[in-house]
């Protein structure tokens, strides 16, 4: 749990623009341009259907645009 906080803390200073988002408990992935935090859960916008995403337990990924474009398709 620690872990992640600091890995997600980091990716939050970077400015990193593109993340790939997956919900282990569903295997369910999410692209999204920002990723923000409350009380342990991630909040996002998912690209692909503009549905605001709430996850419980995370895995984030920082992503290139050409990879992130390829999973929504080009903007």
């Amino acid at each position: 749990m620690r872990r992640t906080l600091i890995v997600s803390m980091l990716l939050l200073i970077s400015g990193c623009s593109y993340y790939r988002v997956t919900d282990p408990s569903t295997s369910k992935i999410y692209y999204t341009k920002e990723v923000k935090y409350d009380d342990g859960a991630t909040l996002l916008k998912d690209a692909k259907t503009g549905n605001k995403v709430t996850i419980q337990n995370s895995e984030v990924e920082k992503i290139t645009e050409a990879q992130f474009k390829a999973a929504v398709g080009g903007d």
